[in-house]
């Protein structure tokens, strides 16, 4: 029997909500781009947005299927969140990212180096939650 991850669903959609958390507990959710690897999903963003800032703070997430609006039309599941520091899990996640979303990955890569952002990027790793809230 082969173990599935609660992200397994995930695949196939072109974006996520992912709903970080503030101190307050208020959830702020933002459709972005993500990639699968293994029982992980893989996020960019710029370094110093929000859901950045909130994961640094604490590592409370969830996720849901969305469109590019984040309306949401999936179940949300419950996850935790943290800024990757490891380069060698960078790349891979850039890599699956790449794959996932080929050309356009691509372009948008082009443009980051371009304006000079691309070296302002945080990686987002989003883990499942060990049990649910």
């Amino acid at each position: 029997m082969t173990k599935t991850t609660p992200f397994e669903p995930l695949d196939r959609e072109g974006y996520i909500s992912l709903a970080t958390f503030r101190r307050d507990g208020r959830a702020v959710p933002t459709p972005v781009w993500f990639a699968r690897r293994g029982a992980n999903l893989y996020v960019f963003s710029e370094g110093h947005a929000g859901k950045v800032k909130r994961l640094r703070n604490g590592p409370r997430a969830r996720v849901a299927a969305c469109d590019l609006r984040g309306r949401v039309h999936g179940p949300w599941i419950e996850a935790t969140g943290r800024v990757v520091q490891d380069p060698e899990t960078e790349r891979a996640a850039y890599a699956a990212l790449r794959a996932k979303y080929g050309w356009q990955m691509w372009a948008t890569d082009f443009f980051s180096r371009l304006t000079g952002r691309i070296g302002r990027r945080a990686v987002l790793e989003i883990a499942p939650a060990d049990s649910p809230e």
